[in-house]
């Protein structure tokens, strides 16, 4: 699996292009960010295209890049959970409203269920339910190559908010630790900002997820 980060928008959301390995020219897109620019030069450059978009949840700057992609490549199957479906066309559940940048989009090709299989481009990567960022906000499991990547469900030695409308920081403790610490230690973990961690690091030492001393 050929993995490139893009760092996309004033809120530095990880935008991941996922290919089955280097010489392929199909891809899967992973949040687009909230300025798709970069993303679509990058997808130019390297004479990729996009067969779908996966969003790990439904927040403004993981989808506002969709609009270019879309307009682009009109092929392209966009994935979200069924519960945050409907924020793709409200710019109020978006949070788009609130930050003064209304936005919304044609409603997704196929929605998600937790333990559903997606099969893209030679990627194969199971969804993992993990509400309490989002009521819908998912993580993705691609289990032969030992990568999850979580969207804002669980960071490098922190959490997703959970003061957004919908948002349940218990129910995110709990995502967490039924669905990811339960992943092997060494699996790495792709987050939807700041840098890559592991499920290992992640359970000996973030802050929201371990004992006090």
């Amino acid at each position: 699996m050929k993995i490139d980060r893009l760092i996309l928008g004033d809120f530095e959301t990880n935008c991941y292009v996922v290919r089955a390995d280097e010489s392929a020219r199909d891809c899967v897109v992973i949040d687009t960010g909230l300025d798709s620019r970069e993303m679509m030069a990058f997808l130019a450059e390297h004479r990729l295209t996009p067969a779908a978009v996966i969003l790990t949840h439904g927040h403004v700057d993981h989808i506002a890049g969709l609009a270019a992609l879309r307009s682009a490549f009109p092929q392209v199957r966009v994935y979200i959970h069924k519960l945050d479906g409907p924020m793709l066309t409200d710019s109020r559940s978006n949070l788009s409203r609130m930050a003064m940048m209304p936005f919304t989009t044609a409603a997704a090709d196929v929605l998600l269920a937790d333990g559903d299989t997606i099969d893209e481009a030679g990627i194969v990567l199971k969804v993992l339910h993990t509400p309490g960022h989002t009521p819908g906000g998912i993580c993705l499991y691609a289990e032969s190559e030992g990568v999850v990547f979580a969207g804002d469900t669980l960071f490098a030695g922190g959490i997703g908010r959970t003061d957004f409308p919908g948002g349940d920081t218990e129910q995110l403790l709990d995502s967490i630790r039924a669905k990811l610490f339960v992943l092997p230690d060494p699996t790495a973990v792709h987050p939807g900002h700041a840098m890559r961690t592991t499920i290992g690091r992640e359970k000996a030492s973030n802050p929201f997820l371990t004992p006090n001393p």
